[in-house]
């Protein structure tokens, strides 16, 4: 990994400006849209941390914490996006650090988070880091 890079929360203004990495994964979300949910998102307690080259922000994921009976107190990453060129550079494992630090210091007990059936990269990745694979997470549109 290179050691220029810099991991850091976002500020808001910070966090309107990732859309582009954002749609990285999820394409088709038009600023607006994302701004829209971006701030309802911000008011149920939706942060986000970025990986920085620089002034370049490279990776971003963003983050829960709450609770659920099945697993108590946890920190969910959601969004977890790598710019497609700085992929398999050691960015993903230091947004998991990162997120695994600040979930100890919030007292979370686990880590959860949900990763595109079709997302098969991100799977072995988070096979690799110890995930087990606990359950479904279903959809439907209303």
């Amino acid at each position: 990994m290179n050691d220029s890079l810099a991991i850091k929360e976002l500020n808001e203004q910070q966090m309107k400006e990732q859309r582009g990495l954002l749609i990285q994964l999820s394409p088709g979300i038009e600023q607006a849209d994302y701004e829209r949910m971006l701030a309802e998102m911000l008011r149920n307690g939706y942060r986000m941390v970025g990986v920085f080259d620089g002034q370049r922000c490279v990776g971003i994921s963003g983050f829960w914490i709450s609770t659920k009976f099945y697993c108590d107190k946890y920190i969910e990453p959601d969004n977890v996006v790598i710019d497609t060129d700085y992929r398999s550079r050691g960015i993903g494992k230091l947004l998991l650090d990162w997120l695994t630090e600040e979930g100890k210091r919030c007292g979370c007990r686990s880590i959860i988070l949900d990763a595109y059936v079709e997302n098969a990269p991100a799977h072995r990745f988070y096979f690799r880091e110890g995930f087990i694979a606990r359950g479904f997470h279903f959809l439907k549109k209303i």
